[in-house]
């Protein structure tokens, strides 16, 4: 199919313009890119063409996970959370770190959970992630090799960015200068075939010095190879005495980026990603000016990630009267007000990290209308971005669309979604039935089907039939009549309506 010409009709698109966005459209894809886009006309279906009929559906660029765990998804089973104080990201942290002991000894447990994230996100509408590989003494290389296994085995539907990653501290104890056995293996990790990103925790070091060290050492590893995608997991906290590292990060950015500079093969790629954050949400407007000030033209985006940041954060202010605060980046208000690149994503699925919520990146954007209070019309292009377009600047891609409509020249990855007409229904009630498309081939293809049995009605008669002449005749009867119509119940006798609904994953 990729060689041929294909059409998608009958099809809504998501223009800010309301007279565009209520007309129908056909977008024609050639080779992977889109080539024409025009006003639907209602033709014949050809058996030599190839064409999809949207139905009405709602196209959007295809969604992005610029932030999701593979090899770790999946393992709450195995995770005994007991703790309900904030000592809970420790607790999460210790669990986990014996769910990783056991990666090594089960492969296809890993990929297995791996490929069932995988599978579920392109039916979501996912054709690009950056998927967060954990090398440590506790997991060594076996989530790196499953992980590489199925970035080839899914390629054609879904690209997926290996980002080698440091969990776990690089340095062993408060006393040591140098790093210790995880940066060592993290070195070996960023050699191998397959992995196109490098990241770490630096809030996970001993001390704030080595926290630091933490993040010129992931500079300087990423300097040393061929990698230009850094991804770092930071400033995860909301402590108002905690120094916030993101400075950090810039100061060492700017000496990383002017190397870029001098070698024109890696300046396209550059993007150095920011998890997290939730420490930036204490900042005051001056702080929020003075951020973006520093940031300048430094590739910098960061990534907001609602579920974990909710989840995690903010558990010591659980008995105020508010209860935890809004402990995730506002998308909407940070990116309108300080013109700053935030993307959202899923980051863990069904573990002691987030225990809750599905791989869907448009699940985000129907919590983060609550969360942000955000559903004006831009705040819903902002959100909707957040978890496409921005997401994939985030990732370091190169072949990102301009907007949220389809223009000539884009690459034709899509998701379809089915039973709606507007981009507010997507964010704000996204459907189940979606169409996944990449490279202009349909990889996916998600449907609800709905079935029901209903109980035959009985209404019985309110007043026992007689042929109208007879009250003609008698008169004397109208009374009666009146008195039987005012004294019976008004009730609808309606029989019991049952609705079944199933869901069928083809």
């Amino acid at each position: 199919m990729a060689g041929d010409s294909f059409f998608i009709t009958n099809v809504h698109l998501a223009y800010s313009d309301p007279s565009l966005e209520g007309k129908l459209w056909s977008v024609e894809c050639h080779k992977g890119k889109v080539v024409n886009v025009t006003s639907y006309i209602k033709e014949e279906p050809s058996s030599t063409k190839c064409e999809l009929d949207a139905r009405g559906g709602v196209l959007l660029p295809s969604l992005c996970h610029s932030h999701i765990h593979l090899d770790k998804c999946f393992i709450l089973d195995r995770c005994n959370l007991i703790s309900g104080s904030s000592r809970d990201f420790k607790e999460a942290m210790k669990v986990t770190g014996a769910a990783k002991a056991g990666f090594s000894l089960d492969k296809e447990d890993l990929l297995r959970r791996g490929l069932k994230l995988i599978r579920e996100s392109v039916e979501c509408g996912v054709t690009s992630m950056r998927a967060h590989i954990e090398v440590d003494v506790q997991a060594g290389f076996s989530g790196l090799d499953v992980a590489l296994h199925l970035k080839e085995e899914a390629r054609l539907a879904c690209h997926i960015q290996i980002a080698v990653f440091a969990q776990e501290p690089l340095f062993s104890s408060t006393e040591d200068t140098d790093p210790g056995p995880n940066f060592h293996l993290l070195v070996e990790a960023v050699r191998r075939h397959g992995v196109e990103a490098i990241g770490s925790a630096p809030y996970v070091e001993p001390t704030i010095e080595q926290a630091k060290k933490n993040i010129a050492l992931i500079f300087e590893l990423a300097s040393r190879s061929s990698i230009t995608l850094i991804d770092f997991h930071l400033d995860y906290n909301l402590d108002p005495n905690s120094e916030p590292l993101i400075y950090e990060v810039i100061k060492q950015a700017r000496n990383f980026c002017n190397s870029w500079k001098a070698d024109s093969s890696k300046l396209f790629r550059q993007r150095i990603t920011i998890g997290h954050a939730t420490r930036l949400q204490l900042f005051t407007p001056e702080e929020w000016r003075h951020l973006r000030d520093a940031i300048q033209d430094l590739p910098i985006t960061f990534v907001g990630l609602p579920n974990s940041d909710m989840y995690m954060q903010g558990r010591s202010q659980a008995n105020q009267p508010l209860g935890a605060p809004r402990s995730t980046l506002r998308v909407p208000y940070l990116s309108d007000k300080y013109d700053l690149q935030i993307a959202m994503s899923v980051n863990n699925v069904e573990n002691a990290f987030t225990p809750q919520g599905s791989v869907d990146p448009l699940a985000l954007c129907t919590f983060g209308a609550a969360v942000f209070q955000a559903a004006t019309k831009t705040d819903i292009q902002i959100l909707t971005k957040a978890v496409t377009i921005t997401s994939k600047v985030a990732i370091g891609q190169t072949n990102v669309p301009l907007d949220l409509f389809p223009q000539p020249g884009d690459t034709a990855d899509f998701v379809i979604l089915h039973g709606i007409r507007t981009l507010r229904q997507a964010v704000l009630n996204p459907p189940h039935s979606r169409t996944t498309i990449r490279n202009g081939i349909i990889v996916a293809c998600r449907r609800t089907r709905r079935w029901s049995v209903v109980q035959k009605l009985h209404v019985p008669q309110t007043i026992t039939p007689i042929s109208w002449w007879w009250y003609m005749l008698f008169p004397i009867c109208w009374p009666s009549l009146l008195i039987n119509w005012v004294s019976e119940p008004r009730k609808s006798h309606l029989g019991t309506v049952i609705l079944f609904i199933r869901v069928d994953i083809d």
